[in-house]
C-alpha cells in the first residue's frame, strides 16, 4: 500500500496521470492561502480509520482538489468563496482524506500537512494520519 499527505502526495508528479489516478486526487488550488480556519468534518463511515473520530478545526492551507469518484471519502471541509477567480461559484464541500484500493494495494490520502506541527497542533488530524497510514500498510486496526 501506499499513503501520504499533502502536497508530497496529492500534488507530487503533475504530469502523471497514472500518478494521479493511483493517489485518488490531484491538488488544483488553495483559495484563502496559508492561515485559513476551518473545520474538518469526519464522514460517518464502517472504516476503522475513523472509528471514534470527532469534527475538528484547521488553520492550514485548504486544499481544492480534484478527486476519483471511486474514493472512499472519510473527511471533508466546507469551501467557502473567497474573493479570486472562482469567487461566482458556490460554496462546495471538498474530500480532505480518503483511501482507495489499486490493485492489490490500498491508497490512505489527507491533505492535511502544510506546516509539520498540524499534526502536533490538531491530535485528531494525528490520529487519523497514523491509522491512515497503517490502514495502508494492512495493519488490522
Amino acid at each position: 500500500g501506499i499513503a501520504g499527505c499533502h502536497g508530497g502526495m496529492c500534488d507530487a508528479f503533475r504530469n502523471d496521470t497514472e500518478w494521479q489516478f493511483m493517489t485518488g486526487g490531484q491538488w488544483v488550488a488553495h483559495p484563502g492561502n496559508d492561515g485559513t480556519r476551518y473545520k474538518v468534518e469526519i464522514i460517518p463511515s464502517s472504516s476503522p480509520i475513523t472509528d471514534g473520530l470527532t469534527d475538528f478545526y484547521v488553520e492550514s492551507e485548504q486544499y481544492y482538489m480534484h478527486v476519483d469518484p471511486a474514493v472512499e471519502v472519510l473527511a471533508t471541509t466546507r469551501f467557502p468563496t473567497f474573493d479570486y477567480y472562482h469567487s461566482s461559484n458556490k460554496a462546495v464541500d471538498m474530500p480532505v482524506a480518503w483511501t482507495k484500493y489499486w490493485g492489490k494495494g490500498r491508497v490512505f490520502y489527507s491533505s492535511l500537512g502544510h506546516h509539520d506541527d498540524v499534526f502536533d497542533k490538531y491530535p485528531t488530524a494525528e490520529i487519523l494520519m497514523e491509522r491512515g497510514l497503517l490502514w495502508a500498510a494492512g495493519e488490522k486496526l
